[in-house]
């Protein structure tokens, strides 16, 4: 059972070194979308901005001449109506984009949750499964042998200078 023991090791090191590099990738791949979303909200604001100000121009230009042209009043309205509509447009589109890279972004966290789920669950099988089994094969082995022993002993008339059967049956629950 000692010898087997620094494979057991070695096996449950490779496991945590794996689960590391998978954490790892999980990280960059985080970064590279956080750089992602970053970088379209900085486009954004590039294309929204000169949008504004010329919308602002616009109504800096209009202000005074609703004043002095009251006739113009109604034009002026649907002039500024429809710049309005422009900006919510722009927006919309923009809040719709920035949903649905934040949806692309939960999509690839959740993936990468299910992944290490799925490698942890894979992992407690293949190490764990095999481990389980040869540990109750070695028992099953020496349980045989003590049988083996005892029955030679008791046909040659030896009393057996082990513990008690009582003892023997407890350390078999430990």
């Amino acid at each position: 059972m000692e010898s087997w023991m620094p494979y057991f090791v070695v096996v449950t090191a490779v496991a945590v070194v794996l689960q590391a590099i998978v954490l790892v990738a999980l990280f960059l791949q985080l970064r590279r979308t956080a750089a992602r979303v970053e970088e379209t909200i900085t486009d954004l604001n590039e294309r929204l901005t000169p949008v504004l100000s010329r919308v602002q121009l616009l109504v800096e230009e209009v202000s005074p001449r609703i004043s002095g042209i009251i006739a113009d009043a109604s034009e002026l309205t649907r002039l500024a109506r429809g710049q309005a509509q422009k900006v919510d447009r722009v927006l919309t589109e923009t809040i719709e984009r920035l949903r649905l890279q934040l949806v692309h972004v939960d999509q690839i966290l959740t993936g990468a949750m299910e992944a290490v789920e799925e490698a942890g669950s894979r992992l407690r099988e293949t190490v764990w499964g095999p481990v389980v089994k040869a540990t109750a094969i070695i028992r099953g082995i020496q349980t045989g042998l003590e049988f083996f022993r005892d029955a030679r002993d008791a046909r040659h008339g030896r009393q057996s200078a082990e513990q008690p059967s009582e003892q023997q049956d407890e350390g078999m629950f430990i």
